[in-house]
């Protein structure tokens, strides 16, 4: 860690350096002190509960490329289209003037890149394959004036870093992983405490009563209500998303896979190397099987599983645009319900973007409020995509009913709450392991987030004629606190049965 520490440093040290010697010389270069950087992104999500990249400096910009991958992100747009965000799905970008605003966007990028490096060409530029549907591409900036002339450019609607984070010089290497704990068996667990056998023979988590899932079921199953999950991908080895997704009670249903993260150096597959995916999945709906395995929330829906990034904290270019890519996919899909327990602390517009493509075409979306690691221990806030308008945040509650939990983010802009931590023993929810039919258990929002799209399918599948806005009244108005909301945990606890009557 500490040669990481200061070997980031050095090669700051020599790229402001170096930036001097340019010619022709750029209009400035980066922070001598990479923590001037990090201390403006906390102290704008502490007062204002996010951080955009639009009220940084190029300077700062050109610090967090330098710090991280050099990619940048870059939204553009004719010069007479304005505020396009609600009309992402009506877009026809393969139009003349669409076409014409990125040629002339990407020429003032290869324009101040050549000046640093004559031989490179436009493909050259490109980090990543562009999505057919946003106006946006990614390119690689070595110099920092592009920062400038882009920023300067009425057809520029943003241009921002998509690979730094804060504390990128400092804690990198411990985010490598984040969220992908062993997703093996708990062995732990107690026959009667830590769930219950129902028919046919799976295992039905100790939290469920605490929503009336168990009840609902009278009332809906899920059946005939398609919900993706955006996460690290489904386990091959699990025979629970495989052959065996229709056994028991669980019947005619399906199961697809994707992978819209791309590469790093190996063809990416919807395979889950992390294991969080796979718990996600199988918290929302494994079948009610045969097997002895957990079951899940909505066990008959429809399944999609894609896979987006590596692991659930979003620090990676590749990272945001698997993210964005897989909103677009399923933003066009017949999904009527999107969760993803994934996020950042800063905003990529890239992700903003897919997310209201996604949200304009009436897909419910869940987002998980905020699972937090040591390096982020500052912020307790509603991470970002969940602080959306048009993403639900969602976070865990322990079995106390009162206290959000051990790792839970929370606050005004969190719409539910699911009970996920026992308070006696530390205790969390069932869910499916990577390989087996013994259940492993997952926390945090993320499962919190999982659960919920469950339930939402569960309600979805009992009105079908329903609209987006009427599922989502359904569920607040069968929440513990409604019609108050609450500060911390916005509409509270769903009760399932009430919900699905």
């Amino acid at each position: 860690m500490k040669k990481f520490t200061h070997l980031a440093l050095f090669a700051l040290f020599l790229l402001v350096n170096s930036c001097q010697k340019q010619e022709p010389s750029p209009a400035f270069c980066g922070l001598s002190d990479p923590t001037e950087l990090d201390q403006l992104i906390q102290h704008k999500m502490v007062v204002y509960g996010e951080f955009l990249w639009e009220w940084a400096s190029d300077e700062q910009i050109w610090t967090a490329l330098s710090l991280s991958d050099h990619v940048l992100s870059v939204g553009y747009q004719p010069v007479e289209e304005q505020n396009v965000a609600d009309r992402l799905h009506l877009l026809n970008i393969q139009s003349e003037k669409w076409k014409q605003a990125r040629a002339e966007v990407l020429r003032i990028v290869l324009e101040n890149e050549l000046r640093l490096n004559p031989a490179i060409s436009e493909k050259e530029l490109l980090a990543f394959k562009e999505n057919a549907r946003l106006p946006v591409f990614c390119v690689v900036v070595k110099n920092p004036s592009t920062i400038a002339a882009l920023r300067a450019s009425k057809l520029v609607r943003y241009a921002e870093p998509i690979g730094y984070e804060p504390f990128m010089a400092t804690r990198a290497a411990d985010r490598s992983g984040s969220g992908c704990d062993s997703n093996d068996p708990d062995g732990g667990l107690i026959p009667g405490v830590h769930y219950n056998n129902i028919t046919p023979n799976c295992k039905r988590s100790w939290n469920f009563p605490n929503h009336k899932i168990q009840e609902a079921w009278e009332n809906s199953t899920g059946a005939g209500c398609k919900v993706t999950i955006i996460d690290t991908g489904a386990s091959d080895d699990q025979d629970n998303l495989e052959a065996a997704f229709n056994q028991g009670d669980s019947q005619g249903r399906t199961i697809e896979k994707f992978v819209t993260l791309p590469p790093d150096g190996q063809p990416e597959t919807p395979h889950d190397q992390c294991g969080h995916g796979t718990s996600m999945l199988g918290a929302c709906a494994a079948p009610r099987g045969e097997d002895g395995a957990a079951v899940g929330i909505a066990y008959n829906c429809d399944l999609v599983s894609i896979r987006a990034a590596a692991d659930v904290y979003l620090n990676e270019s590749r990272e945001v645009v698997g993210v964005s890519d897989a909103f677009v996919q399923a933003g066009e899909s017949d999904t009527k319900i999107i969760s993803m327990s994934m996020g950042r602390i800063t905003t990529s517009n890239q992700i903003r973007d897919a997310i209201k493509f996604a949200f304009n075409q009436e897909k419910l979306i869940f987002a998980a409020a905020g699972t937090s690691f040591w390096w982020t221990s500052w912020f307790w806030g509603v991470i970002f995509p969940a602080s959306m308008n048009e993403c639900s945040a969602v976070t865990g509650m322990k079995s106390n009913l009162t206290s959000a939990c051990g790792v839970c983010h929370k606050g005004n802009k969190v719409d539910f709450v699911v009970v996920m931590e026992r308070v006696a023993d530390g205790k969390t929810v069932l869910t499916l392991a990577d390989t087996g039919d013994d259940p492993s258990t997952v926390g945090g929002s993320s499962v919190a987030t999982a659960s919920t799209a469950g339930i939402a399918a569960l309600v979805w599948a009992k009105n079908p004629g329903f609209s987006r806005a009427q599922v989502f009244d359904k569920l607040k108005q069968n929440g513990n606190y409604w019609p108050n909301r609450n500060g911390n945990f916005g509409w509270g606890r769903i009760n399932a049965q009430t919900a699905t009557q």
